[in-house]
């Protein structure tokens, strides 16, 4: 057995008022209450550091600006990494990202892995960017990750990390099958991910609670078609006035949830994680060298839509 104890931290509404060192002493509480039940891996929400600000339309570029990080670790994030190197914890967390590359700054929903030395070992993109890129002026709350963000530019990859082979993705990441099975195919024995999910959908009606259905059902489903361990994190809660599903969760190879949240608060979610669990799965069911017919499966990388999309959405 490889057993990894992992808490997913579940982070309450961030107000577009709080500074981030009031989030990362946020952050910093809940990392030191999993180093007391002996967790070595914590995995925070996507953009955790500051609110939800794709639900706002800014016309000024500098306004949106002042949501990224353009160094992580900065000099309000550091206390995380030097705690995390402190008490021997790794942890996963989600930003916004500002960076210049070949002379163009680009703009990324961010998530990065540590080891338990605070140590970056790896680093994601956001590739599926839902939302729009116009503002919407009839819609209750904007979602303009297409507007402020670039397409992720590192592709779908694993680390050998924590004694394991190591995957992650963002939020809408999970809704999309082909997610997972990159990373299946390259051995991942965990998925970390965090997500902010409005509780309301803004292009049609949708009951709350199809919206965890909805969650659930993508995180169960892809660690069981790809025997992996899935880790998700939440933001979530009341923020700035619009509320987030919760939801957070650890699930198992098999696709049960073996662990989940009570509250829409800051919460820890933790399970002890056997890496080789999913040992068995991978060597029968979903054994994808014996099983897998790729050469019947090249539409999906031949086409972007099999029918033409009649939703425009800028």
């Amino acid at each position: 057995m490889r057993v990894l104890r992992v808490a997913a931290a579940q982070v309450g509404g961030i107000q577009s008022t709080e500074r981030r060192e009031q989030v990362v002493e946020r952050l910093l509480a809940l990392l030191e209450q999993a180093a007391a039940d002996h967790c070595r891996l914590v995995v925070f929400p996507e953009l955790t550091l500051t609110t939800f600000f794709p639900r706002t339309f800014y016309g000024d570029q500098a306004d949106v600006d002042a949501w990224f990080e353009t160094a992580v670790p900065g000099p309000e994030t550091a206390p995380l990494f030097v705690a995390a190197r402190r008490l021997g914890v790794a942890f996963h967390l989600g930003y916004a990202e500002l960076v210049r590359q070949e002379g163009r700054v680009r703009r990324y929903n961010t998530a990065i892995l540590t080891d338990e030395t605070g140590a970056i070992v790896g680093k994601y993109r956001k590739i599926h960017l839902p939302g729009h890129a116009r503002r919407l002026p009839d819609a209750p709350f904007q979602h303009l990750e297409k507007r402020y963000f670039d397409v992720g530019d590192l592709g779908f990859r694993v680390w050998e990390a924590l004694g394991g082979t190591m995957g992650m993705c963002i939020c809408n990441d999970r809704r999309w099958p082909e997610t997972w099975r990159v990373l299946g195919l390259q051995g991942a024995e965990m998925v970390v991910l965090g997500y902010n999910t409005p509780e309301e959908n803004i292009h049609y009606r949708e009951p709350p609670h199809l919206r965890m259905f909805s969650h659930r059902l993508s995180i169960q489903a892809g660690a069981y078609q790809n025997a992996t361990w899935v880790v998700a994190a939440a933001k979530s809660g009341l923020e700035d006035g619009h509320r987030l599903i919760a939801g957070s969760a650890i699930v198992s190879p098999t696709g049960e949830i073996v662990a989940e949240a009570s509250t829409e608060g800051d919460e820890l979610v933790i399970h002890d994680c056997d890496l080789d669990f999913g040992a068995d799965l991978r060597r029968t069911m979903f054994d994808f060298a014996r099983h897998r017919r790729p050469e019947h499966y090249g539409l999906i990388t031949s086409a972007a839509s099999y029918r033409p999309s009649t939703f425009q959405d800028g």
